[in-house]
């Protein structure tokens, strides 16, 4: 079984909208588009560089795999790992707009999109990597084919845009397995599945704390 694995940039209000570049994504009037930019530094390509090349496939909605069809296969310098696994390793791409896609090695995922996830989960390989694609991963949540989260969270606040969990996320829970931070004051932290919610009930004047 092939982990499915979201990565994603958040703000500290959740907002993972346009995070690139001020034209990236400007729906619903976003004006706030390349937030992230200001917190790059040499550890934070480091540790991206190091988790792109973990994929053993991408999945990507309509919106991201146009955008990373246009830029990265510009970099054709084989000491970039990141663009090398990227511009090589399959992509599979969910839309109802698209006939065709060219980057290399990429295809369309055919019928239900969630049937169409839930099959490649089941294949031999390495994990599958979302990247973006902030629609479709509302999908993925909603019908809880997510099993690992990897979410960079930076210091800032923008009070709209779209969020990483939408309306309709199954109630779950995850365990932190990993957490670093850069220079610049954004905090990494990786997450696996850990399934459902437990519940319990705290009393003043109680030392117990029941859970359920």
């Amino acid at each position: 079984m092939r982990h499915l694995v979201v990565g994603a940039f958040t703000t500290l209000d959740g907002v993972m909208q346009a995070p690139g570049a001020p034209d990236e994504d400007r729906d619903n009037g976003f004006q706030h588009g390349g937030w992230l930019v200001p917190y790059f530094d040499d550890k934070f390509v480091q540790i991206m560089t190091e988790w792109t090349t973990r994929a053993g496939a991408f999945l990507l909605g309509r919106k991201t795999y146009e955008m990373f069809a246009g830029s990265w296969p510009n970099s054709t310098d084989p000491a970039d790992e990141a663009a090398t696994a990227l511009n090589t390793r399959p992509k599979f791409v969910a839309s109802t707009t698209l006939r065709t896609v060219s980057w290399n090695n990429s295809s369309l995922l055919e019928g239900n999109v969630v049937e169409a996830v839930a099959k490649l989960k089941t294949l031999e390989g390495s994990e599958i990597q979302v990247h973006g694609s902030s629609n479709l991963i509302q999908t993925l949540l909603k019908h809880d084919l997510v099993d690992v989260l990897r979410i960079w969270q930076f210091p800032v606040v923008l009070g709209t845009g779209k969020r990483l969990f939408g309306e309709g996320a199954v109630p779950c829970s995850f365990r932190l397995v990993e957490t670093q931070s850069n220079s610049t004051g954004a905090v990494l932290h990786v997450y696996e599945r850990a399934g459902g919610l437990k519940y319990g009930e705290v009393e003043v004047g109680e030392e117990t704390v029941v859970f359920e």
